[in-house]
């Protein structure tokens, strides 16, 4: 008897799960022709771009089966959850959100609440929900989101809590139904999971190991994007730079990003995230000569101390971290570097934050995430003594951001009477009345303009700077 294959059984369960889509959606489409009420949806996504993408997967599933998206809870017949456990505050507000859900529960005992995401990979916190959130109906994690369909029917089904939560990556599933959020630009994955195992970070634990989707997988769904009418990617992975280890065949990420500067229709690429330490001389050159890779890379350095490079498992030290920003500068002069910095590490010296600083002041960063270390449970760095006082921390962290803020203002200050190219996402948000857009370097800028630009590449000319954003006039 011949044993089914891995991709054989994948698409197998895809196909169970667009039979229980349409299934679902055959009885929704009933509920609205006897009722005249469409099933809504409310998703709140916490975290990163994955968790981003990954709820748009979510949004595309429901869609197909008659799902409209509400951003009002009183109004939804299902409410998601889709979370983060990178920082503590992100999951206190999450059991926040789930607790104010009771009476609403209450209120409408039909009402579904799911949660999902790198927080249900914790058998604690699934406990933790079983326990004191019994009004939530269903949890699932990162691993089998292709499954939500059937997830959703079993649900509908149980009188009890549904949990499943898979502690095991599988396969990459392709195919999944998606609906973008934004209409002129989209994220793709290009890869899952993380092999760093830095010693602060939980996404080992509930991401899994790397797992590099295929090159026609990644070609077909930007050149599909294309056809929809979007001109920016953003290739997401935890570390885009170790693209392709786990292919057979052997390709790099800077062989990806000269495949798809070769698809026509796309205007700009962009990446993240990518680990200095897996960032070679190919990738910079790679870069440097595709023309839709836009001058921009993050690229976290975290600390500036070699001690505290060496606690956090980084596998590099600050001078290597200056020598690439120093070939990042010479192979593209016109290159915008961010970063992520964490302050207070446990052993964090006043020596080793002044290192910090150092490099913030040597590279120029266009702007930086900057975090304040949150112990994780389950992560090395969570038993480490030495764990830093909140009021040391806070002092380093706003003279940190004080530094940050200052460059990126004196940054966006060069820029003023500079022409730049931005292409158009859509109308202000804190102003309707104009537009806004990004530069290649991934620079705010807000104008007047016609909504009938919003797609296109427009030549603005910048007549004001503030410290996170630009102003100007169209020029062309």
């Amino acid at each position: 008897m011949k044993r089914q294959s891995n991709h054989e059984i994948t698409s197998i369960n895809l196909q169970r799960q667009q039979e229980i889509i349409e299934e679902i959606s055959s009885n929704n489409k009933d509920i609205l022709e006897k009722t005249g009420k469409q099933k809504k949806v409310l998703i709140v996504t916490y975290g990163c771009q994955m968790n981003e993408h990954d709820s748009e997967k979510l949004l595309g599933m429901l869609k197909d089966m008659g799902y409209v998206e509400t951003t009002k809870k009183e109004l939804a017949d299902l409410i998601i959850y889709n979370t983060c456990c990178v920082r503590e505050n992100a999951e206190l507000k999450v059991y926040g959100n789930l607790g104010a859900l009771k009476p609403l529960k209450q209120k409408n005992t039909d009402l579904i609440i799911g949660v999902c995401g790198c927080m249900m990979q914790q058998p604690k916190v699934v406990e933790e929900i079983k326990r004191k959130y019994k009004h939530v109906d269903l949890v699932f994690g990162t691993h089998n989101l292709h499954n939500f369909p059937e997830l959703l029917a079993n649900c509908k089904q149980a009188d009890n809590m549904l949990v499943e939560v898979w502690d095991q990556e599988g396969e990459i599933v392709e195919g999944v139904p998606t609906i973008r959020k934004y209409d002129t630009k989209a994220f793709v994955n290009i890869m899952y999971g993380c092999n760093n195992f830095c010693t602060y970070c939980i996404v080992p634990y509930t991401r899994g190991r790397e797992r590099s989707r295929e090159v026609k997988d990644i070609v077909n769904e930007v050149a599909h994007l294309v056809e929809q009418g979007t001109k920016e990617i953003t290739l997401l992975g935890q570390n885009v730079n170790s693209y392709g280890k786990t292919l057979e065949r052997k390709i790099e990420f800077a062989d990806l990003l000269r495949e798809l500067n070769k698809i026509n229709g796309i205007e700009r690429i962009r990446f993240m995230t990518s680990h200095p330490k897996d960032l070679s001389p190919s990738l910079i050159k790679a870069v440097a000569e595709s023309n839709k890779v836009c001058e921009h890379i993050h690229l976290p350095f975290q600390a500036g101390s070699n001690n505290i490079l060496n606690k956090m498992n980084r596998s590099y030290t600050k001078e290597g971290y200056l020598e690439l920003v120093e070939q990042l500068k010479q192979a593209i002069p016109e290159v915008a570097l961010t970063t992520d910095i964490i302050v207070g590490f446990p052993g964090e010296t006043e020596e080793d934050f002044l290192d910090t600083l150092d490099v913030v002041e040597k590279v120029r960063f266009h702007s930086a995430f900057t975090f304040l270390y949150s112990i994780r449970e389950g992560t090395p760095a969570a038993k480490m003594e030495e764990q830093i006082d909140d009021e040391t921390k806070h002092k380093r962290f706003n003279k940190l951001v004080e530094t940050v803020n200052r460059i990126s203002g004196e940054i966006n200050e060069s820029y003023l009477g500079k022409e730049v190219e931005v292409l158009v996402e859509g109308t202000s948000k804190t102003d309707e009345t104009r537009l806004m857009g990004r530069t290649r370097q991934n620079k705010l800028v807000n104008f007047k303009g016609s909504i009938s630009l919003i797609g296109k590449l427009v030549m603005i000319k910048i007549t004001e700077a503030k410290t996170f954003s630009l102003n100007g006039e169209i020029i062309s």
